[in-house]
């Protein structure tokens, strides 16, 4: 940090005010030192986090080329105009150089975000797997704090077992196109078990009458691993014309209506909870033993040279007595 930053620098607790005031300007730079990791941002993020709770999160997801952007982008402009302060966390792939983020989609939903006042902000994976970043839901609790609702996270496009925002939407919206190919393809993704709300976009196309088919195949051989007492809708839309995008609206707010009323809301957040706990203290771990010679270093020789094996070399960095880890 060179010389007038830091003389411009405002410490994150300073900036927590700003956030529940709802300042851009202080929201951005949070999300910012959320995403660095910055460990003077722990304890702002905390207080934070005991202002959020109260928003909406709407999770959008499908396979690459999708339409997810388009999908995002038609939702801000539907939603805005019902008078909602609207949130988006676009998460980006990593780019192998930098490792920042490739930042279509938010230069894609930008003219929509800037006409109609709402908040998005792309976010680099990072490495991380399962479609989120690792801050992503850290840039929620801000937004949260702030007062957007609903909050939308789109995902990295996922594959097998990358389902890691059906723990931190209250509301999955899984996408699905016509003409990308096999069908059952993305089923064996392993995503649209996880749907709250299945839409096929690009309804215009007419391979999206066999998309929707094929669907509700699946959904007839029960594929959702959620409660049933949710029958998730198959809802076909163009995003380009705005064909049915207000019955996807107000399917979400449904869905919203049955968490609450049927207590799987709160079931949710202790789901949430124990992934965002379990998270952190995996972060924790990684940074702690890779921080010198004498954590991960020194085993990962041992291993090498075959004196340990790896479940001996990790019982170690733990400084558990072998035998007594379970």
């Amino acid at each position: 940090m060179n010389r007038s930053a830091r003389a411009s620098y405002k410490p994150s607790m300073d900036l927590v005010p700003e956030v529940l005031a709802g300042s851009r300007n202080a929201i951005a730079r949070m999300i910012t030192r959320a995403e660095a990791g910055y460990a003077e941002a722990v304890e702002a993020l905390a207080q934070l986090y005991k202002h959020a709770g109260k928003a909406h999160i709407i999770g959008i997801t499908g396979v690459p080329g999708a339409g997810k952007s388009t999908l995002v982008s038609t939702l801000i402009k539907s939603f805005t105009s019902a008078g909602h302060k609207v949130g988006v966390i676009a998460v980006d792939p990593s780019s192998p150089y930098s490792g920042g983020a490739i930042l279509g989609d938010r230069v894609r939903m930008n003219d929509s975000a800037e006409a109609n006042h709402a908040f998005v902000r792309s976010m680099a994976t990072r490495g991380h797997l399962g479609g989120l970043s690792r801050s992503t839901l850290e840039a929620v609790d801000i937004l949260d704090a702030a007062g957007y609702s609903p909050i939308i996270i789109e995902t990295v496009g996922v594959g097998q077992d990358e389902v890691e925002i059906v723990t931190a939407a209250h509301t999955v919206v899984v996408l699905s196109a016509p003409g990308l190919g096999d069908d059952i393809q993305a089923i064996k993704a392993g995503i649209l078990e996880i749907a709250d709300i299945h839409v096929v976009s690009k309804s215009d196309k007419p391979e999206a009458a066999a998309t929707v088919s094929a669907l509700k195949g699946m959904m007839a051989l029960g594929g959702h691993a959620g409660h049933q007492a949710w029958d998730p809708p198959i809802i076909p839309v163009s995003s380009v014309s705005g064909e049915r995008m207000e019955e996807l609206k107000a399917e979400i707010f449904r869905h919203r209506e049955h968490l609450a009323t049927s207590g799987e809301l709160a079931d949710r957040l202790r789901k949430t909870c124990r992934t965002r706990i379990l998270g952190v203290a995996k972060h924790l771990f990684q940074q702690k033993f890779n921080a010198g010679p004498g954590g991960v270093e020194k085993e990962l020789q041992l291993v090498v040279e075959r004196v340990h094996d790896p479940r001996t070399a990790a019982i170690a960095l733990l400084g558990w007595e072998s035998g007594n880890e379970e």
